[in-house]
């Protein structure tokens, strides 16, 4: 009797601009020998009526720059019955700070304060009982931008009015963290499955520490409190490829701030000497044989 050999999986990495992860992404992809291709999201077209082009991709690997438009992607390909890596769930989860809080607060994951207003009076009751200074974000954004930090009330009345007249989605709801004094630098821990596999300091005398702002990368052990806080957060999100970001609060210990489900490592790779890109084709390629490691929707 003979078997025909099982042809191999076919896999997908859907992409907005080639970065330096995305050189080092198909590098791993090539070292590895999987069967897989390069899909650039500007020059496709989904056809909502014909997801025959789709069907024989096993998986997909979504490193979209635009949330919008990775989340629609994302959404469309579960909706055929497509894994990804991450799903449309994380993804929307994850690119959306309120999303992101609420699955937080619902898993009991220590993080910082936050309120929500969609007015100027109850926004400026809000930060009276946050207590200033306050930090106030944009619901969806990436790479520290649009952030402020309010002092004082007239401070926070002049920011609200601003941002109501600017009118856009960006500006419409008001979401507000208690400012946390962090010493001089945050945590970013890159999560692969029930991994912490590795983690960096991110330090600059600003308060915003972002790499992409000018923050400094250094290594950081991972704890084991870093690991146990970043799995927790990692699965109230519904797990997979992610980034967590946490805050050394004096008194609470460790918050998480923010989860990042297509992040960056350029800095971290060179600095840690983890070999991340490795590390995620593994994940996606064992995720075709263990489906429920890519979950759908």
């Amino acid at each position: 009797m003979i078997t025909q050999a099982r042809p191999s999986p076919r896999i997908g990495m859907l992409y907005s601009r080639v970065r330096q992860e995305e050189k080092w992404l198909f590098e791993a992809f090539d070292r590895s020998g999987a069967n897989w291709e390069r899909i650039n999201d500007r020059d496709i077209t989904f056809d909502l009526n014909h997801p025959e082009y789709w069907q024989p991709f096993d998986i997909i690997l979504a490193r979209n720059l635009s949330y919008t438009r990775g989340l629609n992607a994302l959404r469309m390909l579960n909706a055929w019955g497509i894994p990804t890596v991450n799903s449309a769930r994380v993804a929307e989860i994850c690119g959306d700070k309120l999303a992101t809080t609420n699955a937080l607060t619902l898993a009991g994951v220590p993080q910082p304060r936050t309120a929500v207003a969609f007015s100027v009076d109850t926004a400026l009751d809000a930060m009276e009982l946050l207590g200033y200074p306050v930090v106030m974000k944009p619901v969806v954004g990436s790479w520290g931008r649009l952030l402020s930090k309010i002092n004082d009330r007239e401070t926070a009345y002049a920011v609200l009015n601003h941002k109501t007249e600017l009118g856009s989605f960006n500006h419409s709801v008001f979401y507000m963290q208690e400012y946390i004094k962090k010493p001089g630098r945050d945590i970013r821990a890159f999560v692969i499955g029930d991994q912490t596999v590795c983690a960096i300091y991110r330090s600059s005398p600003h308060w915003i520490t972002n790499t992409a702002r000018g923050g400094r990368g250094e290594i950081c052990p991972v704890t084991d409190d870093i690991h146990a806080i970043s799995i927790r957060a990692a699965q109230a999100v519904g797990g997979g490829i992610l980034a967590i970001d946490l805050f050394e609060d004096p008194e609470r210990g460790l918050l998480v701030n923010e989860i990042n489900h297509t992040m960056e490592f350029h800095t971290t790779v060179p600095l840690t000497g983890i070999d991340i890109p490795a590390l995620m084709i593994d994940y996606v390629l064992n995720a075709v044989a263990n489906p429920e490691l890519a979950v759908i929707g």
